[in-house]
């Protein structure tokens, strides 16, 4: 199916701008990052106790602080989850305290809750403890799968295309991660073990994006091999983007209807998608494929170079 017919916009013209957007993006994430020093990090990666209690009536963060204020339980945050109506609150403890069983964290704070709103009953919706060693492991096993993904990446689009495709892959790759991880700490959203499985999605739905463009690119090259370089790959983006588009759109759909009626539980993982699908479906057009160009140009300008220093010798 065609959206566009015979579109011709000049997409690698506008490849400087487009760099220039994604570096300044970007600083911004890692300025944020800095500032707030490090990311948001979830119970998964921080260690300590998560509590999500539902009440039947309406109350606020600071009666619960209130009640919970005699308890030894060191830092914690207090939140609403959702709208106000639905009456959720959210404990998250800094430190998954050592005790005995009938007196951990969890369960401190939830005796002391019913006695304090005798009246105004509540449910446990959900509630998680890790320690900061096994938050740590994680930290390290996550990273480990987000670099032996790119690796695997890189050494597929080699074996598939060339050296240079497979540079152009991973560096779009790397752009669509640290663009997301960037939004999350300019937005100050808490960065877990879904939103590790989310960027995950997001290498994978990109490298698709971008494989579909290479491959028109490659038959093009061999279609137009009259034609310069340049066109080659402005022609090819041109013809994908109905496909691209097609995609998107549908893929779009689907996130941002989990994103608004998923639900808390879920909404940093259909963020880190929404921001994802959009940044990857750009960076295939403006990072991966401007790759090519730059590197044609280093290897016309380093074939130039030696025709000279043969000729003069």
């Amino acid at each position: 199916m065609q959206i566009f017919a015979n579109l011709n916009y000049d997409f690698i013209g506008k490849r400087n701008i487009a760099i220039l957007c994604s570096v300044i993006f970007i600083l911004a994430g890692v300025v944020s990052i800095v500032l707030h020093n490090g990311l948001n990090y979830g119970i998964d990666f921080a260690g300590g106790t998560l509590i999500q209690l539902k009440f039947n009536r309406a109350i606020t963060a600071e009666e619960v602080r209130n009640a919970l204020s005699e308890l030894p339980l060191g830092t914690y945050t207090i939140q609403r989850i959702g709208e106000q109506e639905h009456n959720e609150i959210m404990i998250r403890l800094t430190q998954a305290v050592e005790r005995e069983v009938d007196k951990t964290p969890a369960v401190m704070v939830t005796r002391t809750l019913k006695k304090a709103f005798e009246e105004n009953a509540f449910e446990i919706r959900r509630t998680e403890s890790v320690g900061p060693t096994i938050g740590e492991e994680l930290k390290k096993s996550a990273l480990g799968a987000i670099a032996g993904a790119i690796v695997m990446i890189l050494l597929y689009i080699t074996f598939r295309f060339e050296f240079k495709f497979a540079v152009g892959a991973i560096l779009a790759l790397v752009h669509d991660v640290l663009f997301t991880v960037g939004m999350f700490s300019i937005t100050n959203r808490e960065f877990n073990l879904p939103v590790i499985a989310a960027l995950l999605t997001i290498v994978g739905y990109s490298l698709n994006d971008t494989i579909v463009v290479y491959d028109r690119i490659r038959e093009n090259m061999r279609l137009m091999h009259r034609e310069s370089f340049y066109t080659i790959i402005n022609s090819s983006i041109n013809q994908t983007l109905s496909r691209t588009i097609l995609t998107s759109a549908t893929t779009l759909m689907v996130i941002i209807f989990l994103y608004f009626f998923g639900g808390e539980v879920i909404n940093d993982f259909s963020f880190a998608l929404l921001i994802g699908i959009i940044v990857g479906t750009y960076s295939s057009i403006f990072v991966a494929s401007p790759v090519l160009i730059w590197w044609r140009v280093f290897d016309t300008q380093k074939s130039r170079s030696k025709g000279k220093r043969r000729a003069s010798a």
